[in-house]
């Protein structure tokens, strides 16, 4: 079940996929049944500044809450499956996949995108944003105006729905390099899996749930103390018990039985 690889699939590597030495930036790690991307941090920011070829590619980040509804739904597992890259959310399956031997080296999402954004300038990547209200993409864009925003607003919409289509067919009429889809997981896979399939757009997407809102100041992140403890769940969990209970008492627990079950 577990093994290393470097990509070799040619609908998984571009030219931004290598260095200019040209070895390969990105490597893939199989864990607990799915292939996890692993590069350093610095590869990760060259890739998504790098114009993309022709189609739509796009990154999902499983943490444990992802690993758990993946063995429960096929459509979601089939959406992680289409990625082009899997990158590891999770400093406790980092931990996890560390009793085997294995790196998982996470970068989370909203780590990414702040990297991203905080670095970008005027003449970079075209980075639109589908997910947040107008005020709260003003104040992203009050905050980093050196980054080259294009904002495209999301409604409550379920999946496959009208409104689904519809915000479908706006994100494919803008020109961005980089889609960042804060829709909240898991529509925003889903939603990335849709773009892919309908072949109408090109760039690279990102699922990155509420990174926005911790750049704008609208959600906090646990402190990075906690973070590098591993406790950033109990942090969550204690600033909303209503609504994270169930995610970090009932489901989450469920990843050591599927670790044991694929050890």
């Amino acid at each position: 079940m577990l093994e290393y690889r470097e990509f070799i699939a040619a609908e998984r590597i571009d030219h931004s996929g290598y260095r200019q030495d040209g070895t390969q930036k990105v490597s893939e790690l199989s864990f607990m049944g799915l292939d996890f991307a692993v590069a350093p941090k610095a590869d990760w920011q060259d890739i998504l500044r790098t114009k993309q070829g022709a189609g739509f590619s796009y990154i999902v980040t499983p943490n444990v809450d992802h690993m758990v509804q993946i063995w429960q739904r096929p459509d979601l597992r089939a959406a992680y499956e289409a990625a082009t890259y899997r990158v590891c959310d999770s400093r406790i399956l980092d931990k996890l996949a560390s009793f085997k031997g294995i790196t998982l080296n996470p970068y989370p999402g909203s780590d990414m995108v702040h990297d991203l954004i905080s670095s970008a300038q005027p003449d970079g990547p075209r980075i639109a944003v589908l997910g947040p209200k107008s005020g709260d993409f003003a104040e992203l864009a009050r905050r980093y105006p050196n980054a080259n925003l294009i904002h495209i607003a999301a409604p409550q919409m379920s999946v496959g729905s009208r409104a689904w289509k519809e915000t479908l067919r706006r994100v494919e009429a803008v020109d961005y390099d980089v889609l960042l889809i804060c829709i909240s997981f898991p529509k925003q896979e889903l939603f990335a899996h849709d773009l892919k399939r309908r072949g109408n757009t090109s760039g690279m997407g990102m699922c990155v749930g509420a990174s926005i809102d911790f750049l704008t100041g609208v959600q906090k992140r646990a402190p990075k103390w906690v973070q590098e403890k591993r406790l950033e769940w109990a942090y969550r969990l204690l600033s909303n018990p209503a609504r994270m209970w169930k995610r970090y008492l009932v489901d989450g627990p469920k990843i050591f039985w599927m670790y044991m079950r694929t050890a």
